[in-house]
């Protein structure tokens, strides 16, 4: 890249020998005050070119092979061009600008604006020409990484894989990494064998209420109805108590309702010979305060929580509900709907990312029989068997350089996956 540089007395001139030199296409990419002046540095915009040389993961480049090597297409260098021209004409009006008729601090700001968008472009476009040279070059590696994604997994997770993934790898390598990366609930970890008193929480919908009478009576079962209780404290739904209570009398459980932190203390306070308490609570939105409120509650009197995550919710949904209920007093989680789930890549890139301990999953109404072990291979197993197939929302060959395109800048969450 031959960027040059340019000193005069005053920005104006200095721009006027960087059109002089590189012509009107040249971009800018530093701008600063120097001893002698204003310091320019720029780039002429036929050296855009040069700027396109990619990488391509554990397989010979095009240029290691002897091959020309790719160029920016000509859509990318007009828009390079343009947006240097641009980026000269502010740096023009800010030279030739009065202290009446101009805002130095907005026209700067103008200024960097201009070339954050330039870069955001160039890289963008330099993107997608780099996963379309993976498409011709490894077939193989980026048919994975588009299967990885259609199944659910995150394009940064799917994107990390692909970085590590020797050059023989299959389907089953990845299965083995993401079963590395996924915790599940040890015998002496298990809630049920363990004992204790435990809250389940999540939005509205997601399952808690169920999910409380599944995990009863897997203990009523093992150790019976005696040293087994259930609490709500949702006094908002209409019903709530009565659902529970339900499955309380068939359970032969006692049931319990508490309205605020003093009245779940006095509650558990008389629970303590109970081997486990189960709390059934509330559902509200993630973004709602009532959650922080309930989370202060529960870590008040010591009540370990259990997150319900749906696994029919979208990526980023799930994302925000672990931010937003999560903390210290959080254990692990429990997936729920998964027989409603068309796919499951992304309920498992959530708790990968978010280093979640399964504890148990869930798949249909039935109490107890649609609790499960977490079971990987199945799960896994489950997630990949989509492959393949089309769907509608699946990323098809001609529309994934585009998509990679715009998920360039995730690589700082690449830290929150432990492969």
């Amino acid at each position: 890249m031959n960027a040059r540089k340019f000193i005069a007395v005053n920005s104006r001139e200095a721009l006027k020998l960087v059109r002089i030199e590189l012509g009107a296409d040249a971009v800018i990419l530093s701008n600063r005050k120097v001893a002698e002046g204003v310091e320019i540095v720029a780039l002429a915009g036929s050296e855009l070119a040069h700027l396109s040389e990619t990488r391509v993961p554990a397989s010979k480049s095009k240029m290691e092979r002897g091959e020309p090597k790719p160029r920016l297409s000509a859509q990318a260098l007009n828009q390079a061009a343009t947006l240097g021209a641009k980026v000269l004409d502010a740096n023009a009006r800010r030279g030739e600008a009065t202290p009446e008729n101009i805002n130095p601090d907005n026209e700067q700001q103008k200024l960097l604006s201009e070339l954050k968008s330039m870069q955001q472009q160039m890289q963008e476009q330099m993107a997608s020409m780099a996963w379309t040279s993976m498409q011709q070059q490894d077939p193989k590696r980026s048919g994975l990484l588009r299967d990885l994604i259609n199944v659910g997994f995150s394009p940064v997770l799917s994107r990390l894989l692909l970085e590590k993934m020797p050059g023989d790898a299959d389907i089953n390598w990845v299965s083995r990494i993401l079963a590395h990366n996924l915790r599940v609930a040890t015998a002496q970890e298990d809630v049920v064998v363990r004992g204790g008193m435990y809250a389940l929480v999540g939005p509205t919908g997601v399952g808690k209420t169920t999910t409380t009478a599944k995990l009863a009576a897997r203990a009523v079962v093992r150790y019976g109805a005696d040293k087994v209780a259930l609490v709500t404290t949702d006094s908002y739904r209409v019903g709530a108590y009565e659902q529970l209570r339900i499955y309380g009398q068939i359970l032969g459980v006692s049931v319990h309702a508490v309205r605020d932190t003093n009245d779940l203390k006095l509650t558990l306070s008389g629970l303590k010979h109970k081997h486990l308490v189960l709390i059934d609570t509330m559902g509200v939105g993630q973004r709602d305060s009532r959650v922080a409120e309930q989370a202060q509650m529960f870590d008040t009197v010591g009540v370990r929580r259990l997150l319900l995550l749906n696994a029919t919710s979208a990526g980023g949904t799930l994302d925000d509900v672990v931010k937003m209920y999560g903390g210290a007093g959080i254990i692990g989680c429990i997936p729920t709907k998964l027989d409603e789930a068309v796919t499951l890549g992304t309920v498992l890139d959530v708790v990968a990312r978010h280093k979640l301990t399964m504890h148990y999953i869930t798949s249909g109404q039935r109490v107890p029989e649609d609790l499960h072990e977490v079971n990987l291979e199945y799960i896994l197993h489950r997630t990949f068997k989509e492959i393949g197939k089309q769907a509608v929302f699946a990323l098809q060959e001609m529309e994934f350089p585009a998509f990679m395109s715009g998920v360039s800048g995730a690589a700082n969450a690449r830290g929150q996956y432990a492969l």
